[in-house]
């Protein structure tokens, strides 16, 4: 047979299970058409590239991404950061800056919850500082958001208006009004709501490519992109963008997208959006067939819902769908043939989708046929370790977090919220992976910035050590001066690699094309000057692949 390309002479790690290693390969139209050892590549005529003994691997598939919410935050202004001791030092801060800056249309500013020490800023204060004009404060997760009133009657937000998911998504009160403060979903309109008349094609043109040069040089082959919570018309543009592209063959990325769900009230509607995203985005690189429900919030701010309360406020935060309502989900999803993803950080979240997924398993036995894919998981209780594995639920991790420094918080900050045996029982990846679970690998960032955290190579490294030492490829200062406990939680190097390759493509659906270099696949593959099965762990960061090829073919750079 004529191939297009052979290899002979490399360190193939296939991630097919039936042939895990091999040394030589051949490539038709796009696909693998030979893969194993030399000898067999006499039925195949071409030029033939001798690797030297070069490593070789599947394309990368990150399999939770925010390419539509990078786009937005390109364009979205963070606002002047406030490094302040206190509530009071925030607010004279501001009200210097708007003295100085007559005129704007809305003042941003940006701080840390914790230097407010306790105490909170209300629309009254923000409203003395900027009467005439729009002012916003964001929390610096991102998660919560405090603004004066002619934001809030901007968007028609009431003392009545109802809050998006009680006790997660909601709007904060003081006997019955409104203080400004806005948690999780109930905020993110105001963070980008100019992006609705002022962002152009243009600029959703060149965000999407810095992101497609980046998946090009770090061989990232295929994403799952999570979303973007609450502006689904964005993200429809966004998505409607890329579907363009790839009618003219300028989309090289596979990207399985999704419709995204933050109010319990609009299930109904999410479905049947869900649906007709399928049918508006089904070209060569881009599909969608999931839903995504943001099922809690984050560590950092309690919005994560607990099993055991927080240690600092005895609160236990709030999921936004029951698990009779995630089992009565699953009966429509399965029926209309959709999938599953939730955003699952504390404790509680999980189990809820996890008892859901249960029920809904009993009752339609056999011909239950929904992926659903927990992700993040930051903290899972000990009675729900072995579930994922029974029921079929997808454990999608982010490994780049394992070190405990997130968002420049290190691990003591957690054992203030957690309790120190709780801090050290995060993100126990080993033993669901262990157990026989699915679990796959995720860079999971909002922001494109230079990219440097969507790395692929930093997530193997960090899993492997559960440390951010001198030698990874990080811009923070802040390292961690001993791994994230509990070292038995480390993965091994070719447990990353399965995870961020055919782990990802079964998690997609897409194992039969992709995820492992077999043949009958697409010829996605990436080739290094070193061995990464070998490699230091410490520093492994810093890998990059000297050659990239999708579908057989070096993308064009």
């Amino acid at each position: 047979m004529k191939a297009d390309k052979i290899i002979k002479n490399a360190k193939i790690f296939t991630a097919d299970q039936n042939n895990p290693q091999a040394s030589a390969l051949a490539v038709k139209d796009g696909k693998f058409v030979y893969v194993g050892d030399e000898a067999g590549l006499s039925d195949y005529e071409g030029e033939i590239t001798d690797l030297g003994g070069r490593f070789v691997m599947p394309g990368i598939i990150d399999s939770h991404v925010h390419i539509t919410t990078g786009v937005g935050f390109e364009y979205v202004d963070y606002g002047v950061y406030i490094d302040c001791g206190g509530k009071q030092e925030a607010l004279d801060f501001m009200a210097d800056y708007v003295k100085n800056n007559p005129g704007l249309e809305r003042y941003r500013f940006m701080l840390e919850r914790a230097s407010l020490n306790g105490e909170d800023l209300t629309r009254t204060e923000l409203d003395a500082i900027c009467p005439d004009n729009e002012l916003q404060v964001l929390e610096a997760e991102v998660h919560s958001v405090w603004v004066n009133s002619k934001i809030l009657e901007k968007h028609g937000i009431t003392d009545d208006t109802p809050d998006p998911a009680p006790g997660l998504a909601y709007y904060v009160r003081k006997d019955g009004h409104l203080t400004g403060n806005a948690y999780e979903s109930a905020g993110w309109p105001f963070v980008f709501d100019f992006l609705k008349k002022n962002l152009s094609d243009e600029q959703i043109g060149a965000a999407v490519s810095r992101w497609i040069e980046f998946s090009k040089e770090y061989g990232v082959s295929a994403v799952f992109d999570a979303g973007f919570p609450e502006h689904n018309e964005i993200h429809e543009r966004i998505y409607a963008y890329l579907r363009d592209m790839d009618k003219e063959g300028k989309l090289p990325i596979y990207i399985d997208g999704c419709y995204v769900l933050t109010n319990r009230k609009k299930i109904k509607e999410a479905v049947e959006e869900t649906k007709r995203f399928r049918r508006e985005f089904d070209t060569e690189h881009l599909k969608v067939h999931t839903l995504k429900i943001f099922m809690d919030g984050t560590m950092k701010i309690e919005t994560a819902a607990m099993v055991t309360p927080y240690e600092d406020t005895g609160e236990k935060g709030a999921t936004t769908l029951e698990a009779n309502e995630i089992a009565e989900l699953l009966e429509e999803l399965n029926e209309a043939g959709l999938d599953l993803h939730l955003h699952t950080v504390g404790e509680r979240s999980s189990r809820v989708v996890l008892d859901g997924v249960e029920m809904a398993r009993k009752k339609l036995g056999e011909d239950f046929r929904v992926k659903v894919t927990c992700a993040h998981l930051w903290i899972q209780d000990d009675a729900d370790l072995e579930r994922f594995a029974k029921l079929g639920v997808i454990a999608n991790y982010t490994p780049a977090w394992h070190s405990g420094v997130i968002g420049g918080e290190p691990y003591k900050f957690w054992s203030v919220l957690l309790g120190e045996k709780r801090a050290s029982s995060m993100y126990r990846s080993k033993t669901v992976w262990d157990s026989g679970a699915l679990v796959a690998w995720s860079s999971d960032d909002v922001a494109y910035g230079d990219f440097s955290t969507w790395n692929p190579f930093l997530g193997m490294e960090i899993g492997m050590t559960r440390q951010i030492t001198e030698k990874t490829k990080v811009d923070e200062q802040q390292r961690n001066v001993s791994p994230l406990p509990s070292e038995n939680e480390r993965m091994n190097i070719e447990e990353m690699l399965l995870g961020f390759t055919i782990n990802g493509a079964k998690q997609l659906g897409i194992e039969d094309s992709k995820g492992s270099i077999e043949a009958g696949k697409d010829a996605d593959f990436l080739v290094f000057d070193n061995d990464l099965l070998t490699a230091e762990h410490e520093g492994f960061s810093h890998n990059m692949p000297s050659e990239v090829y999708f579908c057989g073919r070096k993308p064009n750079r």
